[in-house]
């Protein structure tokens, strides 16, 4: 186990509505946040894109101008920072993340795995959304992982069940990735739940000697889970795209204070933060 935890975080996610909730828009709002999570520790900065102008910053957005936009200016705010951006549509037509990894070319990308029916269920039994499939069959993952090694841009394996974690070992079995890194994700209503007595369990049928992390997205829930994952070697993940709310129950001001909180976890464990140097050769960037 590395005594050194990578905190990455992220910074805004694809749907949450800004004018009701702190998360960032802007290039000028995103590099802003970036810094404030930098300064607390994060050296690592997972990015969506949203549309810009009046109304509009609650939809994802595939531009790839503005996505060079946002990296060089998070990049300026935090020098030495590694970009993650998000790649995940649905549906086969990847052209809108190719044409942003080819812009940006950022350091890492997400990679979904495997499908997911995406549900959620609402207390009076209604659907939260129509049931939607979150479709990422192994033609269209290769078709991304093809672009990354064209851009020099690490996958980053997001895994949302067990059979998804299974499933990066045969990516790796048959070729299609060496060194896979997973990033295992919890707390999707109808995935993984965000449990700490999963965490061994999904640990043991992950690729030998892969990096990992969690992503855990739910509210008082996360805070135990990243602390059992810090226990375990993982690397660690939040951001207002995962949570609003801090260890105490509050909710946060914006993506700073959830790393800080994230940070006293690492150190409480006895891990330190990892600068972007060590985190570039622990994931192998450097």
């Amino acid at each position: 186990m590395s005594d050194k935890a990578i905190l990455t975080c992220a910074l805004t996610g694809v749907l949450t509505d800004p004018r009701s909730h702190p998360v960032p828009v802007t290039p000028a709002e995103l590099a802003a946040s970036a810094r404030d999570a930098w300064e607390a520790g994060a050296v690592c900065m997972h990015v969506h894109f949203r549309q810009q102008g009046e109304g509009r910053g609650h939809l994802p957005s595939w531009d790839p101008a503005l996505a060079l936009e946002i990296a060089e200016a998070i990049r300026a705010e935090c020098p030495g920072v590694i970009l993650n951006f998000t790649t995940g549509v649905v549906g086969p037509d990847q052209s809108g993340p190719m044409a942003c990894l080819r812009a940006a070319k950022p350091e890492i990308a997400a990679c979904n795995a495997g499908s997911l029916n995406y549900l959620k269920t609402r207390a009076d039994g209604r659907w939260a959304w129509p049931p939607m499939l979150f479709d990422n069959p192994v033609e269209k993952i290769e078709a991304l992982l093809a672009v990354m090694r064209e851009t020099g841009t690490r996958p980053e394996f997001e895994c949302f069940d067990l059979g998804i974690v299974r499933s990066v070992e045969m990516f790796a079995q048959v070729g299609m990735i060496e060194r896979p890194q997973i990033n295992l994700v919890m707390g999707v209503a109808s995935g993984m739940p965000a449990d700490i007595d999963l965490l061994p369990l999904l640990l043991k049928y992950r690729p030998r000697d892969c990096a990992w992390q969690t992503t855990v997205i739910g509210r008082a829930e996360v805070w135990d889970v990243h602390r059992r994952a810090a226990e375990l070697g993982g690397h660690l993940r939040t951001g207002v795209e995962d949570t609003f709310y801090l260890p105490d129950g509050a909710r946060t001001p914006g993506n700073g204070a959830l790393i800080e909180a994230l940070a006293r976890i690492a150190r409480d464990v006895g891990r330190e933060p990892a600068t972007a140097a060590q985190a570039r050769q622990i994931w192998g960037l450097a």
